[in-house]
């Protein structure tokens, strides 16, 4: 029988996997995972078959699509005042996750350092690891904010990237101003890079603004960000996003890029470009998530789950210390078994168990589907 060394110290599937399978078995109200179970816009999915039946099916530029990295860039120009060059400032990729995946494999060198704040996207530390860095876990204080003081006692010479994620999944934290002034300060004068996960930038709530790294003059010249179509438009699974960085940090990674999936689908490229013509496609979604957030969570005040803050992204945690001491992830799966409702634990994102008894709902489902779940979570005492 072959063997076949793993490359990575990592065993068994990602808690997204085990919770989804299990949801399924189960038949569960599935506000595990983070996709909607909604309709995607009539107007977007026209323009898909439109650009299908234009002709649109072979290789795009290994950079994207020219067309859909113009419109990116008018974007940004109406949400930042930023003058992106499309040409040399902005990549088409398979997603945010390659996009991040493409990111460290660029800037991270065999047994550099880079600082995780925790908890913190799963695909993080795999992707570090492929990359022969080491990361350094730096978790959040118990109200989820980030502990700079942490990171600056966690920042060595062999410090190589930070990684930020905001809004942030999974505890729907968002970045404020005193945070970015901190960022600056730790990173001045050195020659750490920033990864700025964004995915969520258009799901920000309680008339607050998202705070890209990119759009800060001395920040951007150190960071990659990276977004996701997908989030933004409720397509998960057509896995389309983009990165953004100055021409440097761009160039390292297409040098990754072009190896990895070289392009992405042709024709889709070309109904998102028409599609972000329509500035309120993106603009209004803010009230859109926030309307389903704020009836998830009045309906959760009447069951003995505690919320915790939530300012971005389509998931709320919840603490649940009032119904069971029992470990997050037996937790979560005696939920879905014995009660028809699928969380996420939050220990996973997590790389040491933190002890916490919270889990995460997504609440990016239609309005009957999350009045089902507050029915059953109401009940459990």
């Amino acid at each position: 029988m072959l063997s076949i060394p793993s490359k990575l110290n990592l065993s068994g599937e990602s808690i997204f996997s085990t919770i989804a399978k299990l949801s399924n078995q189960h038949n569960a109200i599935n506000l595990g995972q983070g996709f909607p179970d909604f309709a995607i816009d009539p107007t977007l999915k026209k323009l898909v078959q439109e650009a299908a039946h234009g002709g649109n099916h072979q290789y795009a530029p290994m950079q994207g699509k020219l067309v859909l990295r113009q419109a990116i860039a008018k974007k940004f120009e109406k949400t930042f005042g930023l003058n992106l060059d499309p040409e040399e400032e902005i990549t088409i990729t398979a997603g945010a996750t390659q996009a991040l995946f493409c990111s460290i494999q660029a800037l991270v060198q065999k047994d550099d350092e880079v600082i995780v704040i925790e908890p913190g996207y799963d695909s993080y530390i795999p992707s570090i690891l492929l990359a022969g860095g080491i990361p350094i876990s730096c978790p959040m204080t118990k109200t989820f904010k980030i502990d700079w003081d942490l990171i600056s006692q966690c920042i060595s010479s062999k410090t190589s990237l930070i990684i930020i994620n905001s809004p942030h999944n999974p505890t729907g934290q968002i970045l404020e101003a005193k945070d970015i002034q901190l960022l600056r300060e730790l990173t001045r004068n050195t020659n750490i890079k920033i990864l700025s996960d964004e995915v969520y930038q258009h799901l920000i709530y309680d008339k607050k603004q998202h705070l890209s790294l990119f759009a800060d003059e001395e920040l951007r010249t150190r960071t990659i960000c990276t977004y996701s179509f997908g989030k933004t438009f409720h397509t998960t699974g057509w896995k389309l996003g983009y990165a953004l960085a100055l021409p440097p940090l761009t160039k390292a990674l297409r040098s990754v890029h072009q190896w990895n999936v070289f392009s992405v689908n042709s024709f889709i490229q070309i109904a998102l470009a028409e599609y972000l013509n329509n500035p309120s496609h993106y603009l209004n979604l803010p009230q859109f998530y926030q309307k389903k957030r704020d009836l998830f969570a009045e309906g959760m005040k009447q069951s003995r789950f505690k919320a915790i803050k939530c300012h971005g992204t389509y998931f709320q945690l919840y603490d649940y210390s009032a119904l069971s001491d029992e470990p997050d992830i037996l937790f979560a799966e005696r939920l879905i078994k014995e009660h028809k409702v699928a969380s996420i634990p939050i220990s996973p994102f997590y790389s040491k168990d933190p002890n916490q008894k919270i889990l995460r709902f997504c609440f990016a489902k239609k309005e009957t589907t999350l009045q089902k779940a507050l029915k059953v979570l109401q009940s459990i005492h």
